[in-house]
């Protein structure tokens, strides 16, 4: 809308000056031509009423006074040449002084002659006017020619351009008018138009797979608008049972490998033990002088498996189970610390920016948190290096910091994406869910866990979360 007001301004404007440059043009062509022939009937009158005889050579004297009240009546400035070209009086008194004026030149003479009008137009600029001079003959009572009239007018376009100025203004004023009303227009239907698109808008961006989302109720909207909320309503619905089924789905999913990660822990020591079993069945002899401490050796082993059972069940037990939330009032300074003494490794260092850092955290679970990743440090460390743990305790604006730095192996690029994994392990004993709990208590307690690595250099693990 804009851009067609101001087209149709520039268009209306290069229009309407070329209409009065055209405009102006005509009236000063007409009006010569009409002061001309006035002139022409005037200078018959006289040649009619003179008592001289009526000749080139007397035309002077006809016109000796004349000339002067005809130019005076017309306002304009009359010149008489003869035939030939020479020039025979002016109403103008200082004409004589102008000596390239005198004559006229050939082109004029031989175009006064051979058209059929016998009038010519010659049009100049001087001193940057614009000067139309006509030419024709003055005949006598037989038509037969006896002088050339020389009409010099001036293009006076000072009324044109005024009026033009004025027209250009009131335009102007016009449309920049209808360009304010245009702009307005346009901007209350583009925030008409545009609001119904920034609901849907807002809405897409709110869609979430693992929440409720809203269906979107717009009222008075065009038929095109309709028809793209009845699209993203549907498939809302459609989202809605995706999620359902996707839930479901991984919910099956999770419990069958939980399952088949449970069956597998579970045979590794039901095999020693079924072994154990039959072996002492096949050699039992209660004659044997030895058969107590055999006994004994098989009770031993047997036992040995049921703790690695027992082990088994108490660790699927923590990471199924969802820590609760506490709340508890305590100075995680002193939380770590004592949550290190369990460790007789002499290579953790441990070290805080204050001596007291209150926060809001279930007691067990942040010593949970801890040596899970103090053990993971531990046991990335191999033989080759002198071994070293770096516990540090921090306060970042209102966040607790807790990292935890090893010089171990590091971990490489592949297994990045899935350290945080349950059952994911690079260990040959373990099942890989000491770090997914340990995901898990942090995130419930509105924290985060990352960690940075470098092989060959060792891993630094970062736990955040509020104080309160």
């Amino acid at each position: 809308m804009i851009l067609l007001v101001l087209v149709a301004s520039i268009l209306i404007v290069f229009v309407a000056i070329q209409h009065y440059t055209e405009e102006t043009q005509d009236y000063h062509k007409e009006r010569l031509e009409r002061k001309e022939y006035a002139i022409q009937r005037h200078l018959h009158n006289v040649l009619k009423e003179t008592s001289y005889p009526v000749t080139t050579e007397k035309i002077p004297l006809i016109f000796k006074d004349e000339i002067y009240r005809i130019a005076d009546v017309h306002s304009l400035r009359i010149n008489l040449y003869d035939l030939e070209g020479t020039l025979l009086i002016s109403s103008k008194a200082s004409f004589s002084n102008e000596n390239s004026l005198k004559c006229l030149s050939a082109e004029v003479l031989n175009g006064v002659s051979n058209q059929a009008a016998h009038r010519v137009i010659e049009i100049s600029q001087e001193n940057g006017e614009t000067f139309q001079s006509s030419y024709s003959y003055i005949t006598d009572q037989k038509f037969k020619p006896l002088a050339i009239l020389n009409l010099p007018y001036l293009e006076n376009e000072e009324f044109f351009s005024r009026e033009l100025d004025e027209f250009l203004e009131r335009i102007s004023y016009t449309y920049l008018f209808v360009l304010l009303v245009a702009i307005s227009i346009a901007f209350i239907l583009s925030k008409y138009i545009t609001k119904s698109l920034k609901t849907i808008s807002d809405k897409m961006n709110m869609t979430r797979l693992e929440m409720r989302n809203e269906k979107i109720n717009i009222d008075d909207t065009s038929e095109e608008i309709s028809t793209l909320v009845s699209s993203y309503n549907s498939m809302i619905d459609e989202l809605e049972e995706s999620a359902v089924k996707l839930a479901r789905s991984e919910r099956e999913q999770a419990w069958r490998e939980m399952a088949k990660q449970v069956a597998h822990e579970i045979k590794n020591p039901l095999t020693p033990m079924r072994l154990t079993v039959q072996n002492f069945q096949r050699k039992f002899d209660h004659n044997d002088a030895d058969i107590y401490k055999k006994v004994d050796e098989y009770s031993k082993t047997l036992i040995q498996q049921i703790d690695t059972m027992s082990s088994i069940a108490s660790a699927f037990s923590n990471f199924a189970k969802m820590p609760a939330q506490q709340n508890e009032t305590l100075n995680v300074v002193k939380i770590v610390r004592l949550a290190l003494e369990i460790f007789n490794e002499d290579y953790i260092i441990f070290s805080a920016d204050e001596d007291e850092i209150i926060a809001k955290f279930d007691r067990t679970q942040l010593i949970r948190v801890v040596t899970n990743l103090v053990k993971n440090g531990i046991q990335a460390i191999s033989d080759e290096r002198s071994p070293q743990i770096l516990v540090h305790v921090g306060l970042i604006d209102s966040e607790v910091v807790i990292t935890v730095a090893d010089n171990g192996v590091g971990v490489s690029e592949e297994n990045r994406v899935k350290v945080f994994e349950p059952k994911f392990t690079t260990k040959t004993s373990g099942m890989g869910l000491g770090l997914a709990m340990v995901k898990n208590i942090v995130e419930t307690y509105r924290g985060t866990i990352n960690f940075t690595s470098e092989i060959e250099k060792g891993t630094v693990f970062t736990v955040t979360f509020p104080k309160a």
